[in-house]
C-alpha cells in the first residue's frame, strides 16, 4: 500500500514539474498544429491528464516529455480530423430569402418585361433575348440568327428603345 502512495506522489510531483517547465512549449507546438490557442491549451491539458492517469504504464519516466509531445501531436491530429468531419457535415446556411412583397414586385416587373418583349417585332425580341438572357456575344447572336453583327446591333438598339418606352409608360 505504501508503494502505491509513493507511485501516486511521484506521479503528482513529476507531472507538476513537467507542467511547470514544459506547458508553454507544448501549447506552442499545439497552436502550430491546430491554429487555435484555446483548442491547443485543451489538447495539452488532455495530454497531461492522460499521462498522469497512465503514469503506472509509463515504463521509463525519463521519456515522459517525449510521451507528452507525442500525445499532443496525436490529440491535435484528432482535433483536425474532427473539424474536417464537422465542416463536411455542417448544414448549409439558408439563402437570403426575399420578403413576400419583394417577390411580388419582382414577379410584376418580370411580367411587365415579358409582356413588353412579346410586343416587339420577332428580330428585335430574338436579339434582346439572345443578348441579355442567353448572354451571347454579338458574333454568337449573328451566327444564331443568320444575320450580320451590324444587324444584331441595330435590332438590339431598336428593341431596347421600344422596351424602355413601353416600361416607362407603365410606371408613370
Amino acid at each position: 500500500m505504501a508503494q502505491a502512495r509513493t507511485a501516486v506522489w511521484d506521479a503528482d510531483r513529476l507531472v507538476t514539474e513537467l507542467y511547470t517547465c514544459e506547458y508553454r512549449s507544448l501549447v506552442r507546438l499545439a497552436v502550430l498544429l491546430v491554429h487555435d490557442v484555446q483548442t491547443a491549451e485543451e489538447v495539452v491539458q488532455d495530454a497531461f491528464v492522460a499521462m498522469h492517469t497512465g503514469w503506472r504504464r509509463l515504463r521509463d519516466t525519463e521519456k515522459a516529455l517525449s510521451y507528452l509531445r507525442q500525445a499532443v501531436v496525436n490529440k491535435s491530429r484528432s482535433v483536425l480530423r474532427h473539424r474536417t468531419v464537422i465542416d463536411k457535415n455542417a448544414p448549409k446556411p439558408a439563402p437570403d430569402e426575399p420578403s413576400a412583397e419583394q417577390g411580388a414586385i419582382a414577379l410584376l416587373e418580370r411580367s411587365a418585361v415579358v409582356a413588353a418583349l412579346r410586343g416587339l417585332p420577332d428580330r428585335q425580341r430574338e436579339a434582346i433575348v439572345l443578348r441579355y438572357y442567353a448572354d451571347l456575344s454579338e458574333a454568337q447572336i449573328a451566327a444564331a440568327m443568320g444575320i450580320s453583327r451590324g444587324a444584331v446591333k441595330s435590332h438590339t438598339a431598336r428593341g431596347m428603345s421600344a422596351l424602355r418606352t413601353v416600361l416607362e409608360q407603365e410606371t408613370s
